[in-house]
């Protein structure tokens, strides 16, 4: 069965049969200015880079950008080496380890006009699997020296690396998909004995063995997602074209390359299954080609209103929408402490955290959701409440910023950062506050909003964290606090609040630089749940419309208007939200003012689709 999923990570339908049948096209791009094999790369395919590799005499530094026609070269690799890269774009590229005159450990990162050394991976390798950005990647598996089939698997955090849990299968010169570090594909590849035609997927945590590749090869080049991505080319046993679209579950062949090679630009982590790029190689001579993948654009489609969803490598368009109100939420396993007032921390339900809160007292402890039940990890520096709340951290990368931490309800400005094991202080923010919203990662968080005792009817600052120290930026257009907040930095939604007097429906939308006023919910609330990846999906539950007005109300984004669906069990206020808008998570929360409750709900968002023909 094919899984279609939004480039934002919403599930949008399940079918049978693909609607459009299609198997795409590879067409001629511009040619590298040197031929070479087993470069880094980085981007798109209307901005890559190609960094270093191997000519047939030597290890070069040469690096190359691509802007969708012609490559151009850009400043050289410090270190003369071939490796392993990813990265967003053109002007944002990280070059991992690989190999020169020795194996060396250090990476380099491209920011559109000079290469710098950053931080030194666990386990110098080559011919490695990779997955990511620059700010939050993964290596797996390798080479270190030959033979050695590496099962290492590690994690960057913008800074530094961390060792994560190893591949089942040791193997180098294998296909890799992947755009976050939680959600990766390690497909074929050179084992011990010989080839494997096996591939590992990874959740966050752990590789779990999926289906194998229709061709069982090594030295493939890899793009997309671990559930909407492609295999293309190879080395071994011959220098081959066939390319392969994996939908979540199973490989389907398509088109195949016009040229058999293997060991290319082969990574470009940004690039998807419909907008594939592969560069360079061995055929069996080193190559300057470039072929680019497509899927032509399918004679009907499904719609939804300003959104594109990605679906067994085609592209169509749909609506997430909850039909089935009465049964959108269910039952979830119990938080170990009863709580309510935290930190939701989260990209779906199996991948979810609470942190902090109060009990009373306040809360330290951080528990981790598998799906089922809660366990407990590290803790907090200092139990904090009123806090918050990140909603797109992860259990391997999350930020806990401002709150209460004493009787005064003053308002911090601390900040925590969690790397998948322990809480650490970080840079602290520029006004001390409580009661705001947030959105982000440990590297790349953001806050709005919120209330202290100089602003007893709240704030409009907004404050961005890079990684280092947070910076002021445009102000809400209302002061507000008690907000939910989803999103990114880049992308991000202001969900109701307490606006001077009373309850709000305003909702603020953010695009990277300032703030929008867009439709109104139905509901006025505070204290509430919130989900999403983005501001075009969102969900939005529980919270409180007055002193003992608490609400199961819940209501989706669509990109354009709120949507009450299925209700909560019970009225909750305080209560935390993590997920998507198709795969949400309530914890605790109170559904009275002096309870504290350790439920929790899923919410799983079914879907009507509308089909249609488009000329």
């Amino acid at each position: 069965m094919a899984t279609y999923k939004e480039v934002k990570g919403v599930t949008v339908e399940t079918r049978a049969e693909d609607p459009v049948s299609n198997v795409g096209t590879w067409a001629s791009g511009g040619s590298l200015n040197t031929a070479r094999s087993k470069m880094g790369g980085g981007g798109t395919q209307t901005s890559a880079i190609a960094s270093g590799g191997e000519t047939a005499t030597a290890n070069v530094g040469v690096c190359e950008a691509y802007n969708g026609s012609s490559w151009s070269e850009v400043a050289d690799l410090s270190t003369a080496r071939y490796g392993q890269g990813i990265g967003a774009s053109s002007t944002s590229s990280l070059h991992i380890s690989g190999s020169g005159t020795a194996i060396p450990v250090d990476c380099e990162e491209f920011d559109g006009s000079s290469w710098t050394e950053v931080g030194n991976v666990n386990t110098a390798r080559y011919l490695a699997g990779v997955s990511g950005t620059t700010t939050s990647g993964l290596i797996f598996g390798g080479d270190n020296p030959s033979p050695n089939y590496l099962t290492a698997n590690e994690y960057w955090n913008g800074s530094s690396w961390t060792e994560l849990a190893d591949l089942n299968t040791g193997r180098r010169n294998l296909g890799s998909t992947g755009q976050t570090y939680t959600a990766a594909l390690a497909a074929t590849g050179r084992a011990s004995p010989g080839n494997v035609g096996s591939v590992e997927q990874w959740d966050g945590s752990s590789w779990t063995e999926t289906t194998d590749v229709n061709t069982t090869r090594r030295g493939p080049g890899g793009s997309g997602t671990s559930t909407d991505g492609l295999i293309f080319g190879q080395t071994n046993p011959a220098y081959g074209t066939q390319t392969e679209n994996w939908n979540g579950s199973a490989w389907t062949e398509v088109n195949d390359m016009s040229t058999g090679r293997g060991e290319g630009v082969n990574r470009h982590s940004m690039s998807t299954a419909s907008a594939a790029i592969f560069s360079g190689g061995i055929e069996p001579s080193r190559s300057s080609a470039t072929e680019e993948f497509s899927f032509p654009p399918p004679t009907s489609t499904i719609i939804r209103e300003g959104d594109v969803f990605l679906g067994g490598g085609k592209t169509f368009k749909g609506v997430v929408k909850a039909t089935s109100p009465a049964t959108v939420w269910s039952s979830g396993g119990s938080l170990n402490t009863a709580r309510r007032d935290m930190f939701g921390i989260g990209t779906g339900i199996p991948t979810s955290m609470v942190a902090g809160g109060s009990n009373p007292p306040r809360v330290a402890n951080t528990e981790q959701y598998n799906g089922t039940s809660w366990t407990e990890v590290g803790d907090l520096n200092e139990g904090t409440t009123s806090p918050t709340n990140i909603t797109n951290g992860t259990p391997l990368d999350a930020m806990a910023a401002s709150g209460n931490t004493g009787p005064s309800q003053a308002g911090v400005q601390d900040s925590e950062s969690w790397n998948g094991s322990s809480w650490s202080n970080s840079a602290e923010l520029n006004i001390a506050a409580a009661d705001r919203g947030g959105s982000g990662t440990g590297p790349a968080a953001f806050v709005f909003g919120g209330t202290n005792p100089s602003n007893p009817n709240g704030i409009a600052d907004s404050e961005i964290y890079d990684g280092t120290s947070w910076s002021e930026v445009n102000n809400l257009n209302t002061v507000k606090y008690s907000q939910s907040g989803v999103g990114t930095p880049t992308s991000s939604l202001c969900i109701n609040g307490y606006d001077p007097g009373a309850y709000t429906t305003d909702v603020e939308s953010w695009n990277g630089t300032s703030w929008t006023e867009i439709a109104n919910t139905n509901n006025a609330q505070g204290y509430g749940g919130a989900a999403g990846q983005s501001n075009q999906n969102a969900v939005k539950f529980g919270g409180s419309g007055g002193p003992t007005g608490f609400s199961a109300f819940t209501e989706l984004w669509d990109g354009s208007s709120w949507t009450e669906i299925g209700n909560l069990s019970a009225n909750y206020a305080g209560n935390a939200g993590s997920g998507s808008a198709a795969s949400a998570l309530n914890s605790g929360g109170g559904t009275n003012p002096t309870t504290f409750n350790a439920v929790s709900e899923e919410f799983e968002g079914d879907i009507t689709l509308q089909t249609i023909t488009v000329s």
